[in-house]
C-alpha cells in the first residue's frame, strides 16, 4: 500500500473504515479471542484482568471490569481516551484530515482496496484468529453475524431484531378488526 495502511493494526483499519466504534469493536473481538472477554448478562460485556495491557485493548479491559452494554463503554472516559491518543499518528501519517479527524480520501481508497483483497470468509472455521479480525476490521457487523453470531448478539455487539408475525402483523387476538380464534386453532386456516 502506497501511504503507509499495510502497517496498521486491524483497531486502526476499523478506525478508518467506521469510526471509534468500529474500532473498539475489534478491541473487544481481540480480547474475546484471547479468552479475556466474555458476554455477561444478557446485552452485556464483561473482562478478567489482564497484565501488561497497553493502548485500546488496556482501556477497553479496564473499563470491562463490571459487565457494560457496549454502548456504555464506548462512551467511557478512558476507552475514548485510547481512541484520541489512536488518532494522533494516524493524523501525521496523513490518513485523517485536520481538524474533524476524518479519514482522508487516499485512506478510505486504501480501505476499500483491503476489503475487495480480503472479501468477507464464506465460513468461520479455519481461519486464524488475526484472519477473524482482520475481517471485522474490514466488514463490521457483516463480519460479526458469519464468524462469531452467538458472541456478538449476546454481547451486545449486534441490534436485536423483533420477530413478526408469520402474516407480518403482530398478533392481535381478534381485535382491531382480525379474524377471532376460537379454540386454539388458526383463524387463517391449516399452514
Amino acid at each position: 500500500m502506497s501511504d503507509g495502511t499495510a502497517a496498521l493494526a486491524p483497531h486502526e483499519i476499523a478506525l478508518l473504515r467506521g469510526g471509534p466504534r468500529a474500532a473498539v469493536t475489534v478491541a473487544v473481538v481481540a480480547l474475546y479471542l484471547r479468552g479475556t472477554v466474555e458476554p455477561g448478562p444478557p446485552g452485556t460485556l464483561w473482562a478478567a484482568p489482564e497484565d501488561g495491557q497497553g493502548g485500546l485493548e488496556g482501556a477497553v479491559g479496564s473499563a470491562l471490569r463490571r459487565p457494560a452494554r457496549f454502548r456504555r463503554l464506548v462512551r467511557d472516559p478512558e476507552v475514548r481516551l485510547a481512541v484520541a491518543e489512536m488518532r494522533i499518528p494516524l493524523a501525521e501519517a496523513g490518513l485523517l484530515r485536520w481538524p474533524f479527524l476524518g479519514p482522508t480520501r487516499s485512506a478510505r481508497r486504501e480501505v476499500e482496496a483491503l476489503r475487495s483483497r480480503h472479501p468477507l470468509p464464506a465460513r468461520r472455521y479455519g481461519l486464524t484468529d488475526d484472519d477473524k479480525l482482520l475481517a471485522v476490521a474490514l466488514h463490521g457487523e457483516a463480519a460479526l453475524r458469519a464468524l462469531m453470531p452467538r458472541f456478538a448478539l449476546r454481547a451486545g455487539l449486534l441490534p436485536r431484531v423483533e420477530v413478526a408475525d408469520v402474516r407480518g402483523t403482530s398478533p392481535s387476538w381478534g381485535y382491531g378488526g382480525a379474524a377471532p380464534m376460537c379454540g386454539g386453532g388458526d383463524a387463517g386456516g391449516s399452514d
